[in-house]
């Protein structure tokens, strides 16, 4: 219940989060399952929640075994589909634990479920595929020995920036793996090899490799023109938009700047105390005009302001 709503929410948030999304082969989409999606990870828990809310069935995701450590955060995770998966850097006793997941996901693949896991395992802001750690293979080899037809489908997901508010995603779905495509009776480690050279072209074809500081091919990759008509049409109301929201913005940044120390995690974390705070902050804004018009029509600025919103984010610097 509570994920479904929160979905609602994310996917008319999600134009004015991202200015564009660009997707190859959008009718995936609509898969029905049973269904592994292995994806790179660039940009932290932002990665899940972009593909959560694109796909029409839910997505449960495997996320770090340390987030459940406190028991509020188990319980709310797993309201919203999360799993934790344990990596021996968070204790060797804990590994345990993976086979419990990959229980509940195979229960999943039974019911024709989709379950999100991110190959390289950890998650770093950058262009560029690291090795494929050995997760998304031991899921798929256990599920197929087990009798469960499951499909892969590699997903890259690449971004015009990981520190800018408003950036373009580009996201491409590779050929999928099936129990055809591995051998997966051999030995565990030469399936594990097997499918980690299968899955590494198919996903590393479509995340893009560029350096950081190679601002041109940044540019030319992500940047979408802007028509003269579009932008003499939004100006007035991107201009709006920014007055209204600058302070709500910038606080969170600041604040975030402040809480959020570990790296990598900053853009995503930032997003996440917007969708959170910016319903709470149009009620305050609208309620203010109220006070001061004493119109209800004041109201109608939680319709209005989110699209001058979006009408800045659509003209605002893109790299």
């Amino acid at each position: 219940m509570l994920y479904s709503f929160v979905k609602i929410i994310a996917r008319l948030a999600l134009p004015i989060y991202s200015r564009d999304i660009f997707i190859n082969k959008k009718e995936l989409l609509k898969h029905d399952g049973p269904l592994i999606l292995a994806a790179n990870h660039p940009n932290s828990f932002l990665d899940a929640i972009i593909l959560c809310t694109l796909f029409n069935k839910p997505i449960y995701s495997l996320a770090r075994g340390d987030a459940f450590k406190n028991k509020f955060f188990a319980k709310l995770l797993t309201l919203f589909k999360m799993f934790p998966v344990y990596r021996v850097s968070e204790g060797v006793e804990n590994l345990e634990e993976n086979y419990s997941t990959f229980n509940l996901c195979k229960n999943l693949f039974r019911k024709n479920g989709i379950v999100l896991i991110f190959s390289e395992g950890r998650c770093i802001n950058e262009w560029h595929l690291r090795p494929l750690k050995k997760g998304t293979a031991r899921l798929a080899i256990s599920s197929w020995a087990d009798g469960i037809d499951v499909k892969v489908l590699p997903v890259a997901i690449n971004y015009s920036s990981f520190s800018k508010f408003g950036k373009n995603v580009k996201i491409f779905f590779g050929d999928t793996i099936s129990k055809e495509d591995i051998n997966y009776n051999d030995t565990h480690g030469n399936a594990i090899k097997q499918f980690n050279e299968t899955l590494k072209p198919r996903l590393g074809n479509f995340v893009f490799e560029i350096d950081a500081k190679d601002k041109k091919t940044l540019h030319n990759t992500f940047y979408i023109k802007q028509s003269f008509i579009k932008k003499l049409l939004l100006f007035i109301p991107a201009l709006v938009g920014f007055i209204i929201h600058a302070p709500l913005y910038y606080f969170i940044k600041l604040t975030g700047s402040i809480l959020i120390k570990e790296e990598g995690h900053h853009d995503a974390l930032i997003v996440a105390f917007l969708f959170l705070l910016y319903p709470l902050y149009l009620i305050c804004i609208s309620l203010l005009l109220f006070l001061i018009s004493c119109n209800w029509l004041s109201f109608i600025a939680i319709l209005i302001l989110p699209f001058t919103a979006w009408a800045y984010v659509q003209l605002k610097q893109q790299l």
